[in-house]
């Protein structure tokens, strides 16, 4: 099996990790996020001053994540001040939110992400540690569609029992495109880790080369899945500085490339614009 490096170096898509907080508690979450996490110290200012950088570097694509991102009191913000620069959004939620936000969502430049995890409602809801969670995730998923919000599905394998296929084929029969439908594995990050120490080969290969992600305490890192790479505080010094540091570097670099015998395109971390081995994801307002 041969390496190969042939990341893109200018970011595409900056991840804002707005929150720690989720009404879930899944058993694989990359950030150990449940519904007693603390939201983070980056304040709504923090955060709109961010987006502001970003756009200023050209990058058309932010990510609003967590956590559940429309749990932070950041989100309304954050996202109008992204719209209103020209950015694209993509907000990457459980769909377990206030149906007062469907006006925002279904707006032009947003796009939705989730993740699914089986048709048996046992299974998804063992995996999301919350009774019920199956019920609300299809109906949104459905509501989106008929909506035409553009929305991408993620099914994560995560325990035994999971029938992967008939899952991806009850999305396909719900009308998800099936460029929309990405499968992965656990990535043994955060939770899913169970404590063991930072494996940079559990990442894709593409953290940082394209991508750049923001934690809720400031860190920057090359993908929320690499947090454990810390390159700076966006607090302290301009996101553009940041990225010409060697810390940044180092980080960069301490992922390693992805094999050219395939890997996954599939990362559930991965934004709209991802650069991961397969084809893009759909644009936005596709």
């Amino acid at each position: 099996m041969t390496l190969v490096d042939d990341r893109p170096s200018t970011l595409r898509t900056v991840q804002l990790e707005l929150t720690g907080r989720c009404p879930l508690a899944c058993q694989h979450c990359l950030t150990s996020s449940s519904p007693t996490t603390a939201h983070g110290s980056m304040t709504p200012a923090d955060w709109l001053d961010v987006v502001d950088q970003v756009a200023a570097a050209g990058t058309p694509t932010v990510q609003l994540i967590g956590g559940e991102p429309t749990a932070s009191p950041a989100f309304g913000r954050v996202l109008e001040r992204a719209l209103g620069l020209g950015r694209q959004v993509e907000v990457f939620s459980n769909l377990h939110f206030p149906a007062q936000l469907w006006p925002v969502l279904d707006r032009p430049g947003v796009t939705l992400a989730t993740s699914y995890y089986d048709t048996d409602p046992t299974v998804h809801d063992r995996v999301t540690g919350r009774a019920g969670s199956h019920a609300r995730t299809r109906a949104r998923i459905v509501e989106a569609l008929a909506r035409h919000v553009p929305i991408r599905v993620e099914i994560i394998e995560v325990i035994d029992g999971q029938n992967l296929d008939a899952t991806r084929a009850e999305l396909l029969g719900l009308g998800l495109p099936a460029d929309r439908i990405h499968v992965d594995r656990t990535r043994l990050v955060g939770r899913a880790a169970g404590g063991e120490a930072f494996d940079p080969g559990e990442l894709c290969g593409r953290c940082g080369h394209g991508k750049a992600a923001v934690l809720p305490d400031g860190t920057l890192a090359p993908c929320v899945m690499a947090r454990a790479l810390a390159a700076g505080d966006v607090r302290t010094a301009p996101l553009a500085e940041l990225l010409t540091r060697e810390v940044w570097r180092a980080a960069v670099a301490a992922v390693p490339p992805r094999a050219s015998s395939g890997c996954s395109p599939d990362d559930s971390a991965c934004g709209p614009d991802s650069e991961a081995c397969g084809p893009d994801y759909p644009e936005v307002g596709a």
